[in-house]
């Protein structure tokens, strides 16, 4: 670990205008929930206005539309928990296949699932909306979760972790005893890459809470927007119907929908963190 004294003065100097650089925006967001749009406009930009508005922005937000903001936040722990939980099992059982087993073609499918990380998101999106109208799963919520379970870059980090914290010798000796496969698989196996699992998790989690363009694509009934696609509807919907805006409302739901993250990051982070080190070793 590094020490106090082996920064020199320029050093903390870049140091705290990085931060601050940082923090700048989220400054930002805080002192702007405070103010409506008159104020938002004809103020300082990173400082508190009189009068509050902060109440009132709350009271339109969960109660514009009938509180659907409500509803999109449901939704958006819906889908993140689910593709989370989803993902995190499938890596978990590829990632013990691909590290543990030996079968034909092991090595080229391996390649060939690595490779489709390299695959753009959009390029995509017509062959899942075509996929999801066939199946009748277009416009529910397994049109958004479903695609979110096959994760490559999460079997990649699970193979790892396997390699490093669960040897083979490990699971022979369990098989030797009699040890089942899921026994040895769920009982024995899963606890010991319990890092692996909160890390492509929280993966998971973050890249399906702050998804827009799938669920823009697949889902076209407002009660089944996540928060990202709700709230960049009722900025554009604002803006070009003649309304008046409701700019710092929709930065206070933003701000909201940031929150879950951070939960998430600070109650996991330790776990989150030694998986990190982990598999950065075995790699």
């Amino acid at each position: 670990m590094l020490r106090r004294e082996s920064f020199s003065p320029i050093q903390w100097l870049l140091l705290a205008v990085f931060t601050v650089y940082c923090l700048l925006p989220l400054w930002w967001v805080i002192t702007t929930m405070f103010k409506d749009n008159g104020q938002l406009f004809s103020t300082f930009g990173l400082w508190f206005s009189a009068p509050s508005h902060l109440l009132e922005n709350v009271r339109t937000l969960f109660t514009r539309q009938d509180g659907i903001f409500s509803r999109w936040l449901l939704n958006s722990v819906i889908y993140a928990g689910a593709t989370a939980l989803g993902s995190v099992m499938v890596s978990a059982m590829a990632g013990y296949a691909f590290s543990k087993f030996d079968f034909a073609a092991k090595r080229g499918l391996f390649t060939l699932i690595l490779a489709t990380i390299m695959v753009p998101s959009t390029a995509l999106a017509l062959p899942i909306y075509l996929l999801m109208q066939k199946t009748g799963l277009l416009n529910t919520y397994w049109a958004v979760i479903l695609p979110g379970l096959v994760n490559p870059f999460g079997l990649y980090l699970m193979r790892l972790f396997w390699d490093a914290g669960f040897p083979k010798e490990l699971m022979e000796a369990a098989r030797i005893d009699g040890a089942s496969e899921q026994t040895i698989f769920w009982s024995l196996g899963l606890p010991l890459v319990r890092g692996g699992l909160v890390t492509v998790g929280l993966f998971a989690f973050v890249g399906a809470w702050n998804n827009f363009f799938l669920p823009l694509v697949v889902v076209n009934s407002d009660t089944l927007y996540p928060l990202t696609l709700g709230l960049s509807v009722w900025n554009q919907t604002s803006a070009s119907s003649g309304q008046e805006p409701i700019y710092t409302v929709i930065v206070l739901g933003a701000l909201i929908s940031v929150l879950p993250l951070l939960i998430a990051f600070l109650t996991l982070g330790r776990y989150w963190q030694g998986g990190l080190a982990s598999g950065a070793v075995k790699g």
